[in-house]
């Protein structure tokens, strides 16, 4: 049974929404229809985002003009759920590196950035290792890149396999370290600890008993950063390659009457 918080929806369900690819292009806005669609499907379940970014790079993507995005979702969950807000109110937080500890951290960034060194790709920006609240984002290509540079990252990637390479040398470099690596987006990887994937979202949301937890996002292949909350047997997961298949995946889902 859900709380008084909610018992105004008729459907005592939920639905988490990864961002880039599911609610927006990759690193770009929302649409205007979206932010439609969200409105009518909040009128009747409860819904949130679930993103690997910080909670200023999400607004920059499903803000608009004077609208709050607190006020948007119900839920919302940055870098994974580790800042976490219900109905606009703040959850407490953890921190990556309160679990890691400055005396492993510094030798473990050492190496990314001397591995990031030597990569030998046809351009190169800025901000490879981007910190965050709870984990640690990677960039070989750096995530000042335009969006045809991430494209034609993306593209190189998929060829020549420079993320998935590097993950599997920090998994064997670093094997006591206890930590997740999940690719995700075009130009980059996440690494946090064991757990704090996007799953750990749901532990927040276990309070109020929903019926039914939907999760739609488009990485949702093993490896993916949308996988372990897909595949999680607590959510109903639904695989999308874009926002429109989003759209059209909700109007058939909840919107149809």
């Amino acid at each position: 049974m859900v709380s008084a918080a909610f018992a105004d929806r008729p459907l005592k369900k939920l639905c988490l929404f990864d961002v880039d690819g599911t609610l927006t292009p990759a690193r770009q806005t929302v649409s205007p229809e979206m932010l439609d669609i969200l409105r009518e499907l909040r009128k009747k379940l409860v819904i949130g985002f679930v993103g690997g970014s910080d909670l200023v790079k999400i607004t920059e993507q499903l803000q608009t003009g004077t609208s709050n995005i607190l006020e948007i979702f119900d839920y919302a969950f940055a870098e994974n759920g580790l800042t976490a807000f219900k109905l606009g109110k703040p959850l407490p937080s953890q921190s990556f590196i309160d679990f890691l500890g400055e005396e492993r951290y510094k030798p473990f960034v050492n190496f990314i950035l001397h591995y990031l060194a030597d990569l030998d790709l046809p351009i190169k920006r800025g901000t490879f290792v981007e910190f965050r609240r709870g984990m640690i984002n990677v960039s070989p290509i750096g995530r000042n890149a335009t969006v045809q540079e991430r494209n034609e990252f993306e593209s190189l990637d998929l060829k020549n396999g420079y993320r998935k390479a590097f993950v599997n040398v920090l998994k064997a470099k670093f094997p006591e370290y206890g930590l997740t690596y999940s690719i995700g987006g075009q130009i980059s990887f996440d690494i946090f600890p064991n757990g704090w994937d996007k799953t750990y979202a749901l532990g927040r949301v276990e309070d109020e008993q929903f019926e039914e937890i939907h999760f739609f996002g488009d990485k949702t292949y093993k490896g993916g950063n949308d996988y372990e909350i897909y595949i999680d047997p607590r959510t109903i997961g639904h695989s999308v390659e874009n926002p429109a298949q989003t759209i059209q995946l909700l109007k058939e889902l909840f919107l149809s009457d």
